[in-house]
């Protein structure tokens, strides 16, 4: 918990400052209080005292009273600030962080419990900046100061509240032994039911077509069973404080009254009045005492799962990705577009087997290379070596000339139009999908980036400044960007590119068919169009970006054969300056490719065009007899 809050702004601390200010000046003001009710009782109990100084002193205790009230204000309204502020950062950071991890890092956390890290993590730790740190700096003075308050006004008085503190200790640490653990386990329990409710949504067609209903109920009341059981012994474990604490309390009350009694008793006449007085001054010092150790229960009560939080969120804060930026931010003079694979070998971060060894093969400019092979052969592993979310293990991948490990990842992926294998759409309309760079911050020239790139440079800044909420000039610096973002639309130069990439993709045909046409509604998922339409979509994006190089990773598997053909024979037309890595299962998807690369287990068993790989390589025949007729391998 000490670690994350060095995340904490210098405004933030300043805050806090004046915050502990509002604090001390709160306990001292609640401490002065019974001061002045010993006054009260005195002039009460004197014979001949005047009414107007009972109404003076009951005026000074109303105000102290009202300035408590303030200062209470003050410290709630600092601490709620700070907490919300802090907590928005956090989540700022933590977006941040997930954004540049690469398939590597989000191996290691799942999807649902990244999820729950950024919400219910944070929101334990704002709980706790909130009303923790108040409670943290004031019970301990509090304690401290009231002790010194009742120092010296009665050995018997004294002992009675030490007493009763060691048994609320006592109390508190059995306690707390019982439920940490508890608390420690109940973050890994909401990763485990968001991860079975994630997967039951996502997966709700197959649940459905497999009448499988019942068995995802049963997972799901397993896993809420078994967080509703942590949270229900926490709960009751915690619900016995309170009782206990004014058990104490009044219990400590009773003894404090029945000793004054004995002591008034025993007490000369001219004593009675003092002693009396003392009393009721030692009876407030005591319930302050008890009320610090109250609070200070509270805090064990925050702390366990906000710590807890605090680690999880610091866990996905300091995870540093495996892809580090390089610096260089251009290629070598002449080489635009030109991949060469020198001897490369890679093995995934898990895994101990290669999945690729000796490759070595060049694509000059405006060339179309394909991968064929087995499922399995590596294919898709070869070309995420490009755009580097992994990095090769052995040999050289270059790029205009320039190992991809030495570029910047922003200068990379700058120049590569990526279609995935699984399409993916975001919530929006069809234009918005399409130029998805340029609506994420890119510039005219790289707009309509592959969704794989996410967030340019720009939106990460302004990520950072909306973070920081907890001054005047952050806020109005949030307020003009969000307005930025809320007016950015495309001009009529970027939406005659975005029909340009759509008649590319052969998208124009369902777009034209519906209502409202390029601003027709995509869901999140893109979950209310077809597997064929979400290709088409995702080629349009990565055309619109004009690259130097396009991948394909089995781009073309839901299209018809009619449409496969019209797309490649656009994209020959359209972007024949742009080199273009070809993964694909059909062969007549490939069959015109300048150089086809066939995979066998990780190695290339082949290379050449397809005629040449008929003839010399028998993986790739026999990849071509079970999909060609023999008069179409006749040619």
């Amino acid at each position: 918990m000490l670690r994350i809050m060095r995340y904490l702004s210098k405004a933030e601390i300043g805050q806090m400052l004046i915050a502990l200010v509002s604090i001390v000046g709160q306990i001292w003001l609640d401490l002065t209080l019974p001061d002045y009710m010993a006054d009260i009782t005195t002039l009460v109990e004197t014979p001949g005292s005047a009414m107007r100084d009972i109404w003076i002193a009951g005026g000074k205790m109303l105000a102290i009273s009202l300035g408590s009230v303030a200062c209470a204000i003050i410290t709630g309204y600092i601490a709620a600030r700070v907490g919300a502020s802090f907590s928005q950062r956090l989540r700022s950071l933590e977006f941040r962080k997930v954004e540049s991890f690469g398939p590597a890092e989000m191996s290691r956390f799942s999807t649902a419990s990244l999820i729950t890290r950024s919400t219910n993590d944070i929101t334990q730790i704002q709980m706790f900046i909130t009303m923790g740190l108040m409670m943290i700096v004031k019970s301990p003075i509090m304690a401290v100061w009231a002790v010194c308050k009742i120092a010296g006004k009665g050995f018997e008085w004294t002992l009675a509240t030490g007493i009763a503190v060691v048994v609320l200790m006592v109390a508190i640490t059995v306690l707390m032994a019982m439920v940490m653990p508890k608390f420690k386990s109940m973050q890994r329990l909401t990763d485990n039911i968001n991860l079975v409710a994630r997967e039951n949504l996502t997966g709700l067609r197959v649940v459905r077509a497999y009448n499988a209903e019942g068995y995802q109920e049963a997972k799901f009341s397993e896993a809420n069973k078994a967080l509703t059981d942590t949270q229900l012994f926490t709960n009751r474990a915690m619900a016995f404080m309170m009782p206990l604490m004014n058990t104490i309390m009044n219990g400590l009350m009773l003894a404090v009254y029945w000793i004054g009694a004995s002591l008034i008793e025993s007490a000369q006449m001219t004593d009675k009045l003092t002693v009396f007085s003392d009393m009721v001054v030692f009876s407030s010092y005591s319930v302050q005492v008890i009320m610090s150790f109250l609070l200070m229960s509270m805090v064990f009560v925050l702390w366990p799962r906000a710590d807890v939080s605090a680690q999880r969120v610091m866990e996905v804060i300091d995870t540093e990705p495996l892809i580090k930026d390089g610096n260089h931010e251009k290629g070598l003079p002449g080489q635009a577009g030109e991949i060469e694979f020198r001897d490369v070998s890679f093995t995934y971060p898990d895994s101990r087997e290669a999945m690729l060894e000796g490759i070595s093969f060049t694509a000059q400019r405006g060339e179309t290379v394909a991968f064929i092979g087995s499922t399995g052969s590596g294919k898709s592993s070869l070309v995420n070596l490009v755009p580097r979310f992994y990095d090769a293990t052995q040999g050289q991948v270059l790029v205009d000339g320039v190992d991809v490990r030495d570029y910047t990842l922003k200068a990379l992926r700058g120049k590569i139009g990526y279609v995935s294998q699984q399409s993916f759409l975001f919530k929006g309309t069809i234009a918005s999908n399409v130029s998805y760079g340029y609506q994420s911050g890119g510039t005219d020239q790289q707009a309509g980036a592959s969704g794989t790139f996410g967030t340019s440079d720009t939106l990460d800044n302004d990520v950072i400044e909306i973070a920081d909420t907890s001054t005047r000039a952050g806020r109005k610096r949030e307020k003009e960007l969000l307005e930025a973002q809320s007016k950015r639309t495309l001009s009529a130069g970027q939406m005659d590119e975005v029909r340009k990439a759509c008649e590319v993709a052969q998208a124009t045909e369902f777009i034209n068919r519906k209502e409202q046409g390029y601003e027709a509604h995509i869901a999140q998922g893109g979950s209310n169009v077809s597997g064929g339409q979400k290709q088409r979509l995702s080629i349009a994006r990565a055309v619109y970006r004009h690259p130097e190089i396009l991948i394909f990773d089995d781009s073309f598997s839901a299209l018809d054969f009619k449409t496969d053909r019209a797309v490649r024979d656009a994209l020959a037309s359209e972007a024949k300056d742009s080199t273009k890595l070809i993964v694909a299962q059909r062969i007549g998807t490939i069959m015109n490719a300048d150089l086809i690369v066939v995979l066998d287990r990780g190695k290339v068993v082949g290379q050449g065009k397809h005629r040449q790989l008929l003839d010399t390589c028998a993986v790739y025949r026999q990849i071509a007899e079970s999909q060609l007729s023999e008069d179409e391998l006749k040619g």
